[in-house]
Formats: structure tokens, C-alpha cells, sequence
């Protein structure tokens, strides 16, 4: 079970050239997950993806969060990912904000005391995401990436043109506009290319990568998409 989730609502007052805070009223809000509803498959599903079963080896020292330069904006921190991802917390796991700003610099990877792949297992989550849809719609992150890998797998390249224009008409179709100026010399200047150019021996390119879709439990050969 989950701990008791308090907030509070403050204001501020002057009172006599100073502030105080004046509490105007409390929000207790329960937040309670039983055994029941955990999903206690998860953890072995992450671990056969990720390839390493060492995640069950994590003492939760934290050096992972103390470590982590973006920690603050997220949350839950890399240390709590790792506990309930070991305890089945999948929903959480799956609808947190903190494996989108994972910054990839691998700092936990390399701190941590067990030798924990944190980063792989950031990269798994938001994989597993994508796959089961479970971001929100219009969040940049995953649209990013599942457009990046659409192209991949069409073009065997990326393409810079393609990726802005089908990520920002799934996010944000209006900040085309603003950024059409900036297009527009891109392009005079030869730096930005209207059609896609596909590679040679593209089909060697998705033999590859459905084998590695395979190899790490996907065998729909539709990952990305």
C-alpha cells in the first residue's frame, strides 16, 4: 500500500511588511495500491527485454537519483522507477514523466555500486510505452521517437524534412507556421531536402532489424510503428 498523499494550498499575506503562510485549506487525496493490483509479471517482462536480470540486484542506495542531472524535474526518481518496476507498479511506471526526460547521459550507469544498465532499462520503459500506447497523445517525446523510427524502417535513413513536419502535425500543427521562415532558408540554402532518399540493400536494413525486434521478445516486426 501506498503512502498518504498530503498537499497543501498556500497563500501568502503581508503582514506587517512580511509574509506569512496562511494554510486555506488542505487537499488529503488516498493513494493506495494493493498486492492484488499489481501486475507481478511485469518485472520479468522488462528484464527479458532488457536483456540483464541484475535489476533485482539494486540495494536502493540512490546513487542513481543523486546522480541524475535532471531528477528534480521528474516524477519519480531513477531510484523509485527501479523499486516499483521490481514490485509491479506498471501502471505508474508506464504513465511516469521521468522516462521521457531521461537525458541519456549515463551518470546512474556508471555510479551505480551493482553495475544496474538504468539508462537500458530508461530506454525499455519508454519502449514498452510506445508500444502499448500508454503517453499522452500529444506528448513530443514518443511522437519523436515512433515517427524517427517509421522513417528508419521506410527510407533506411533519416530524413530532417519528413521528421519535423509529421512531428509537429502530431503535436503541434500550428508551430509549422512559426517555423516556416526558418524552413524556407534551410532549404534556398540546400540544408533542408523536400523528398526522402532511400538507401541501397534496404531490405538487408529490416532483416536486421526484425532480428533484433526478436531477439528482444517483439515478434510482431513492429516495433517503432
Amino acid at each position: 500500500m501506498r503512502d498518504w498523499l498530503v498537499q497543501q494550498r498556500i497563500k501568502f499575506k503581508m503582514v506587517g511588511g512580511r509574509k506569512s503562510h496562511l494554510v486555506t485549506n488542505w487537499e488529503i487525496q488516498r493513494k493506495m495500491k494493493y498486492e492484488e493490483e499489481l501486475d507481478p509479471l511485469f518485472a520479468q517482462e522488462i528484464v527479458k527485454k532488457l536483456g540483464s536480470d541484475n535489476l533485482f540486484g539494486c540495494i536502493q542506495c540512490g546513487t542513481c537519483s543523486a546522480t541524475c542531472p535532471v531528477s528534480h524535474h521528474m516524477d519519480y526518481s531513477p531510484r523509485r522507477i527501479i523499486a516499483m518496476t521490481r514490485a509491479g507498479f506498471k501502471d505508474e511506471v508506464m504513465r511516469s514523466f521521468t522516462i521521457w526526460l531521461c537525458a541519456s547521459c549515463y551518470s546512474c550507469t556508471v555510479g551505480c555500486p551493482k553495475e544496474i544498465k538504468i539508462t537500458e532499462l530508461m530506454y525499455t520503459l519508454k519502449q514498452k510505452a510506445i508500444e502499448e500506447k500508454v503517453y499522452p497523445s500529444r506528448f513530443l517525446i514518443p511522437v519523436l521517437a515512433r515517427v524517427f523510427a517509421r522513417t528508419i524502417r521506410h527510407f533506411g535513413r533519416n530524413h530532417e524534412g519528413w521528421l519535423l513536419l509529421f512531428m509537429f502535425l502530431k503535436t503541434n500543427p500550428f508551430k509549422l507556421f512559426t517555423m516556416s521562415g526558418l524552413g524556407s532558408k534551410l532549404f534556398f540554402k540546400g540544408r533542408l531536402e523536400v523528398l526522402p532518399h532511400s538507401i541501397k540493400g534496404q531490405q538487408q536494413l529490416l532483416s536486421i532489424l526484425r532480428a533484433v525486434e526478436n531477439g528482444n521478445g517483439n515478434g510482431n516486426g513492429k516495433h517503432g510503428e
